[in-house]
């Protein structure tokens, strides 16, 4: 059996037609339809790409006396899945609705100190009938509803995704017409995505300047205020972020590009890792350092820092995961 009959059983024993087999193997149609027609044979990495995807040895493909498809150890290993298009386009439109839920989520966790904030300067003026006891408790019990709301809606967005889990984590093959569709949405998508990013990025750059302006009256009710505002842009920008990054990050799984791209995959989960551990260990400073010393209008500046101080760790994460693998 020759090598273009080998091709056209294999491709028809896996229910693939010439268009979808064409797309897997990143060639046009009109070149399988050569292959099969023994017009031309496939260039050696050709060859070696479809062992891998037929799951044969390449000694079955290239010796026309081996007539009994010999298959690879591979073909062991659990069968990939496969993404339909009803399931791209079901998995998109549910990260689209669970963008807005977890940038909800980033903006409650952000704006959660500015009750207590505000409560404990009020208490400080005595034209407002409030006491230190009854400020920090009020305070308190808001951020906690915050955070809790919060973790709510990042908890469910973590359950619902539960039947997507495995795109970008596990491999798996798109169907015929996948990678179009999503690549359309990109385009789409991509002007939104870069001006929702300048506007999140201005805003980030531009928050502390309501605190200058505090700064400079002097007087500590008002600056507190200001402090508040801050908070609220930077988190309208951090929610923006992460509303654009979501999506963008949704349609890059399934095109397997970018940080989800079968090789630099391994580079993500230990970027992911670390920026868990780093917010986790912010978090238990911020909340360590203020219930031990109960001054919530300065363990704030915890926040600014760690998010300048998280660029740093994530270049250098960067640096160290790119490094090429010694030989």
């Amino acid at each position: 059996m020759i090598l273009a009959d080998k091709i056209t059983n294999l491709r028809k024993k896996n229910g693939w037609s010439q268009e979808e087999l064409a797309e897997k193997m990143q060639v046009s149609r009109q070149a399988v339809s050569k292959w099969e027609g023994a017009q031309t044979v496939p260039e050696l990495e050709k060859i070696l790409a479809l062992s891998k995807l037929f799951g044969v040895t390449t000694d079955y493909l290239l010796k026309d006396e081996i007539e009994d498809e010999a298959f690879t150890s591979d073909t062991d290993r659990a069968p990939v899945k496969r993404v339909s298009l009803a399931l791209a386009n079901e998995f998109l439109a549910w990260r689209n609705r669970a963008a807005r839920r977890i940038a909800a989520a980033t903006f409650l966790c952000i704006i959660s100190v500015i009750p207590l904030l505000l409560l404990g300067a009020a208490a400080e003026v005595p034209e407002y009938p409030i006491s230190e006891n009854l400020a920090a408790g009020a305070g308190l019990v808001a951020l906690l509803l915050f955070v809790a709301a919060a973790n709510a809606l990042f908890i469910s967005c973590g359950f619902k995704n539960s039947p997507f889990s495995f795109i970008g984590k596990e491999p798996f093959e798109t169907e015929y017409g996948v990678d179009g569709m999503v690549k359309e949405k990109q385009k789409a998508y991509r002007s939104a995505y870069a001006k929702t990013n300048i506007i999140a990025a201005c805003l980030c750059i531009l928050s502390p300047v309501p605190l200058f302006v505090g700064l400079v009256t002097g007087q500590e009710f008002f600056m507190v205020v200001m402090l508040t505002v801050t908070l609220f842009c930077a988190g309208i920008g951090a929610a923006l972020f992460t509303l654009a990054g979501v999506r963008w990050a949704s349609m890059q799984k399934l095109l397997k590009e970018g940080d989800y791209a079968p090789s630099d995959q391994r580079k993500t989960r230990i970027r992911e890792t670390v920026s868990t551990v780093y917010w986790l260990t912010a978090t238990a400073v911020y909340l360590g350092w203020s219930f031990l010393t109960n001054a919530w209008e300065i363990t704030w500046v915890v926040w600014p820092i760690a998010g300048i101080l998280f660029a740093v760790v994530i270049r250098l994460c960067r640096l160290f995961t790119d490094r090429p693998n010694p030989q």
